[in-house]
């Protein structure tokens, strides 16, 4: 099931990302920053357990970004991370965002949902101010990948 995080959530999500994060697969989000944003996230819960998270982060007027997409080991492949995008594109829709972007190593996995390669520095610069902390910037390997709620 699919629905947005709850306060009594932020553990878990912390949980999510900081496991991935320790891989170098995500930037890192501190409890602090979870609490701040907790608006933006949504979350997969099975069995009474958050196993899924992934938020849609207002940047500009017209574009926003999907941050944080992560699936715990079990539950991938299952419909999970495909629930999560959608719920926040719908979010993205009823907002009134036209486009939708993320910063991937799996391009693969956002093109399947409908989502386009393109190249990051085509991107606002404005979408920088979380890269510019990140021990990767300027040398990341993450893809931009982007969907126009518009033309769908």
């Amino acid at each position: 099931m699919i629905r947005r995080a709850r306060l009594s959530d932020v553990e878990a999500i912390y949980n999510l990302i900081s496991e991935l994060a320790r891989d170098n697969q995500l930037l890192p989000r501190s409890r602090a920053d979870i609490y701040e944003h907790i608006r933006d996230f949504f979350v997969c819960v099975e069995a009474e357990k958050v196993v899924g998270c992934c938020a849609l982060h207002i940047v500009w007027e017209d574009l926003a970004e999907i941050r944080s997409l992560v699936v715990s080991d079990k539950y991938r492949n299952k419909g999970a991370g495909r629930g999560l995008i959608k719920a926040c594109l719908e979010d993205a829709r009823a907002l009134g965002v036209d486009k939708v972007f993320a910063l991937t190593y799996v391009p693969e996995f956002f093109e399947k949902q409908g989502f386009s390669l393109i190249d990051k520095h085509q991107l606002p610069r404005k979408i920088w101010t979380d890269c510019v902390n990140c021990p990767y910037f300027p040398d990341c390997e993450e893809q931009a990948v982007i969907i126009d709620l518009k033309e769908g």
